[in-house]
C-alpha cells in the first residue's frame, strides 16, 4: 500500500483526500439534501462543463502561458452552433452547427496561436484581447438577448443517460482519457512539457516550438468549443455573456490540480480531482445556503494562497 501511494501524485492524492473528507462531512450534517439522487445527478451535469475548459487552460499553462479568451470562444462557438441548428432542419441542422463549433473554437485557437507564436504577444495580453474579441462577435450576432429555438435532441447532451450514466459524463470521461493519452503517451506531450520548462532550450534540441504553441492552443479552443455545445444543451439558449465565472474557476482548477503557472508541469488526474473538489465544495455551499458572491471571494482566496505556496515551493526546489 506504502509503494502505491509512493508512486501516485501527492498533489492528486491530497485532493482526493479532502474531497473524500468534505464529501463525509457533508454525508453526515445534510444526508437527505447532500446524499440525495437529485443533488448528485445535479452535480454531475454541473462539473463537466467548466471541467474541460479547465484541462484547456492546464496545457496552455503547460507551456508557460495562459488561455483567458476560453470563456468567449465557447459562447462564440455556442452562438453559431445555435445559428446553424436553428437555420437548418432536423439532424443536418445538428451535424453541421456541432462541426461549425468544433472548427471555429480551433480557428480562434489558431488566431491567438499566431499572435503568441510569430508575432510573440504575451499570452496573458491576446487571451485577453481574444476574451473581448470574441465575446464581441457573439454579441453582434445575437444583438443582445439570447438565442432560442434550438432543436430538442440537443438537450439529451445534459439530460440523456446512456445505459444509467449522463451522456455529459462520458463525454467528460472521454475527454479526459483523450487528453491523458495526449499528454502521457505522445511526443507532442513530451515536446510541450519541455517547451514549458525552457523554450530555448527546446528549440537548441530540435523541438519546433511554433508547432507547439499551435497545437496547444488549437487543442484548448477545441476544448472550448466542446464546452460551448454543452452550454447550449444546458441553458437550451446561446449568449455571449454565459459563464462569467468559469475564467477564474479554470485558473484555480488548474493551479490546484498541480499545474505549474512557470509551465512545464501539469497532469489531468490532478485537474480533475480539483474539480471534483471544487464541485463537491460548491454544492456545500449551495446546501448550506451560502451567497454566491461569498463563494466567489472564497475561490479567489484559495487562487492567491495556491500560487503562493506554489511560488514558494517553487523558489525552495531551485535553491535545493
Amino acid at each position: 500500500m506504502k509503494t502505491w501511494i509512493k508512486t501516485r501524485d501527492k498533489n492528486t492524492l491530497s485532493l482526493f483526500l479532502l474531497a473524500l473528507a468534505i464529501f463525509i462531512i457533508m454525508g453526515i450534517l445534510s444526508p437527505k439534501q447532500f446524499l440525495g439522487i437529485t443533488n448528485l445527478q445535479g452535480m454531475c451535469v454541473q462539473f463537466p462543463e467548466y471541467g474541460i475548459m479547465s484541462i484547456g487552460m492546464m496545457i496552455c499553462m503547460m507551456a508557460g502561458g495562459i488561455d483567458l479568451s476560453l470563456v468567449g470562444i465557447a459562447n462564440l462557438t455556442s452562438i453559431l452552433a445555435t445559428v446553424c441548428m436553428t437555420s437548418l432542419p432536423g439532424a443536418t441542422g445538428i451535424a453541421i452547427g456541432l462541426i461549425t463549433a468544433l472548427a471555429a473554437g480551433g480557428a480562434c485557437g489558431m488566431i491567438n496561436s499566431v499572435f503568441i507564436g510569430i508575432l510573440k504577444i504575451p499570452p496573458m495580453l491576446i487571451t485577453l484581447c481574444g476574451l473581448q474579441l470574441y465575446t464581441g462577435i457573439g454579441l453582434a450576432i445575437t444583438k443582445g438577448p439570447a438565442l432560442t429555438g434550438l432543436p430538442t435532441e440537443i438537450s439529451l447532451i445534459t439530460n440523456g443517460t446512456i445505459a444509467g450514466i449522463p451522456i455529459i459524463l462520458i463525454i467528460y470521461i472521454v475527454v479526459v482519457v483523450v487528453m491523458s493519452y495526449f499528454l502521457t503517451q505522445t511526443i507532442y506531450g513530451q515536446e510541450l512539457c519541455f517547451y514549458g520548462c525552457n523554450n530555448k532550450a527546446s528549440r537548441y534540441s530540435g523541438i519546433d516550438n511554433l508547432k507547439v504553441i499551435f497545437k496547444t492552443y488549437i487543442l484548448s479552443g477545441i476544448l472550448g468549443s466542446i464546452c460551448g455545445i454543452i452550454m447550449i444543451s444546458h441553458y437550451n439558449s446561446a449568449k455571449s455573456d454565459y459563464g462569467n465565472t468559469y475564467t477564474l474557476l479554470t485558473l484555480l482548477i488548474a493551479v490546484l490540480g498541480g499545474t505549474s503557472p512557470n509551465g512545464g508541469k501539469g497532469k489531468v488526474s490532478g485537474v480533475v480531482m480539483a474539480t471534483l473538489l471544487l464541485q463537491i465544495v460548491s454544492s456545500s455551499f449551495n446546501i448550506l445556503r451560502v451567497n454566491s458572491y461569498i463563494k466567489t471571494f472564497v475561490w479567489g482566496m484559495i487562487l492567491i494562497v495556491v500560487m503562493v505556496l506554489g511560488y514558494l515551493i517553487h523558489q525552495k526546489e531551485e535553491t535545493v
